[in-house]
C-alpha cells in the first residue's frame, strides 16, 4: 500500500487487525527487517495491527530532494501516522535509526503512544569511541563463509555470532533492501543526523511499558549510551545481551523474543487498565 504524506509517498504494508503498533526499521534497509524480526511474536498476540512503512529513501518509499534531516523524517513518520490511524493511541517498535525516530515520536507526542520497543538505538550518525567497543566475533561457523558472496561478506562479519540461519536471513531480509537504499539521501541524513531537540530530556518521564534492548558488542551503537536514556522511562526493562551486536535480533533470536513477548504483555496488560 501507499499513502502520500507532504509530497512524499510512503509505502506500508499491514498485518493483522486490532491495536496499531508501528514499526521502524533501521538505515539502509526497509521493513522486511522489522517484519522478519517481530512478526513471529503475533502468532500468540494476534489482536494487533502491525504497519510496517518503509521510511523515506529506503525500500519503495523514495526520498525527495527536500528532505536534508532526521526532523524532516520525523515529521513525515508523524504525518503518516495522522493518515494510517488517525485520533489513535499506538504503540511504536523501533530498531537503531528507528529506534532514535521512535523516541522522536515519544518526545513530541507521548500522550499517543501505548509503550515502545527500543532495539539497539542509535543516538548520533557516528557513536563516539568512548560509547563501543572494538568488534569481535565470538561464534565463527567455518562452513558458512564459503558460502557468502563478495557483495554479502561486509555486513555478515558485522555479526557477533556466525551461523547459516543469520545468513539466511540477511539474504531475506536485508540484502534485497540495500539494492533499494537512496545512497544521496543517507549522505544528506548522516550529515544532519540528531534532532534540533534533546531527545533525552523528556519534560515528563515516560510512564508506559518499554523494553531496551542492546548489544553487549555491538561496535555501532554500543550499549552505555542507551543506559542514559533509563531515568525517563520509569517501567522500563533493559537489557544487555552476551554474544549480540548491532545485528542483535539475529544473533540471540531466543532471548530477544522472550524479552519481546513478556514486554508485549506489559503492554497489553497497561492498555486493557486504562
Amino acid at each position: 500500500m501507499e499513502i502520500e504524506v507532504q509530497g512524499v509517498n510512503i509505502y506500508y504494508e499491514v498485518m493483522g487487525e486490532g491495536r496499531p503498533i508501528v514499526m521502524l526499521h533501521g538505515g539502509h534497509v526497509d521493513h522486511r527487517q522489522m517484519a522478519g524480526d517481530l512478526e513471529p511474536l503475533f502468532v500468540k498476540h494476534s489482536n494487533w495491527k502491525r504497519i510496517y512503512p518503509d521510511l523515506p529513501g529506503h525500500g519503495r518509499t523514495p526520498a525527495k530532494d527536500w528532505i536534508v534531516n532526521q526532523e524532516q523524517v520525523l515529521e513525515l513518520v508523524l504525518g503518516f501516522i495522522d493518515k494510517v490511524i488517525p485520533e489513535q493511541t499506538f504503540t511504536l517498535a523501533g530498531l537503531s535509526r528507528g529506534g532514535y525516530l521512535a523516541r522522536g515520536i515519544i518526545y513530541t507526542r507521548p500522550a499517543s503512544v501505548d509503550g515502545a520497543l527500543l532495539i539497539v538505538p542509535a543516538r548520533y550518525a557516528v557513536a563516539p569511541a568512548s560509547s563501543v567497543s572494538p568488534h569481535v566475533t565470538l561464534v565463527r561457523d567455518e562452513s558458512v563463509l564459503g558460502k557468502l558472496k563478495s557483495a554479502e561478506i561486509e555486513t555478515f562479519e558485522m555479526l557477533v555470532v556466525q551461523s547459516h540461519r543469520a545468513l539466511d536471513k540477511l539474504r531475506a531480509d536485508f540484502y534485497p533492501a540495500f539494492e533499494l537504499s537512496d545512497a544521496d539521501f543517507q549522505n544528506r541524513i548522516m550529515q544532519h543526523y540528531e534532532f534540533s531537540f534533546d531527545v533525552d530530556r523528556l519534560s515528563l518521564p515516560f510512564e508506559k511499558p518499554v523494553l531496551v534492548v542492546v548489544g553487549r558488542q555491538d561496535d555501532s551503537v554500543g550499549y552505555r549510551d542507551a543506559w542514559r536514556m533509563i531515568d525517563q522511562f520509569p517501567r522500563a526493562a533493559f537489557a544487555v545481551l552476551d554474544k549480540a551486536g548491532h545485528l542483535l535480533p539475529l544473533e540471540q533470536e531466543g532471548l530477544f523474543r522472550i524479552l519481546t513477548d513478556e514486554w508485549l504483555q506489559r503492554v497489553e496488560e497497561y492498555v486493557g487498565s486504562t
